[in-house]
């Protein structure tokens, strides 16, 4: 095992560790298609799917005006706990992170999934183990997680230059920005590989791929 480039590796959740893309897909198919507006399939979800949350559904038709955001958001996040015990994590989630925690490297998650739900589904994987802190959002708009990871990084107290910022979005990368941190992109979850790429330079097409960014 190498030396560790980074003391503290900060994990996006859903997408990133979790693999929840088809589900999301499906579940937002039985959102539309009684409304009568057009289906996803991966292409068009990696097309249109972004942050905030809000623009997204937008973006697929929903008129606000007869439904809420509130309403919709309510509905989504219904089906998807009913429906969350049928993801399974990333293809080499387990292994990557007991692989960081060798090398010394502590890790936590920042997530825009809520943080009571959060907790519960890593506890389900038995992942508890590896982080040392598992912070979601206190509501289930998924807004942003910038404010929750800038308490965070001062919380932890290192230097910028030795955190990591791991996700699967250009939201996760925007984060990074914002929090100066580092960041890698992983393209297996809720951005496509070629929208990733075009505003970043570190994006690998699966965990497996991280070593040597996060340790040489």
């Amino acid at each position: 095992m190498g030396s560790p480039r980074y003391r503290h590796l900060i994990w996006d959740w859903n997408g990133t560790l979790l693999d929840d893309l088809d589900l999301c897909i499906d579940i937002m198919n039985g959102l539309l298609r009684p409304r009568g507006l057009p289906s996803l399939d991966r292409a068009r979800y990696h097309a249109l799917f972004d942050f905030p949350v809000r623009d997204y559904y937008q973006r697929l038709g929903f008129d606000f005006a007869r439904n809420s955001f509130e309403a919709i958001s309510v509905e989504f996040i219904t089906a998807y706990d009913a429906r969350r015990g049928e993801c399974r994590l990333q293809p080499g989630a387990r292994e990557t992170l007991a692989a960081v925690g060798a090398t010394g490297i502590t890790q936590s998650v920042l997530s825009a999934y809520r943080h009571e739900t959060l907790c519960e589904i890593v506890a389900r994987f038995e992942l508890d183990g590896h982080f040392t802190r598992l912070l979601g959002l206190d509501n289930i708009y998924a807004h942003s997680k910038t404010a929750l990871g800038r308490a965070w990084v001062e919380e932890l107290g290192l230097p910028r230059h030795d955190l990591l910022l791991v996700g699967d979005t250009l939201h996760d990368l925007e984060v990074a920005h914002e929090l100066r941190i580092d960041c890698v992109l992983v393209a297996a979850g809720h951005h496509p590989a070629e929208r990733l790429r075009a505003r970043s330079e570190r994006v690998v097409d699966n965990l497996a791929a991280l070593r040597g960014l996060a340790w040489d």
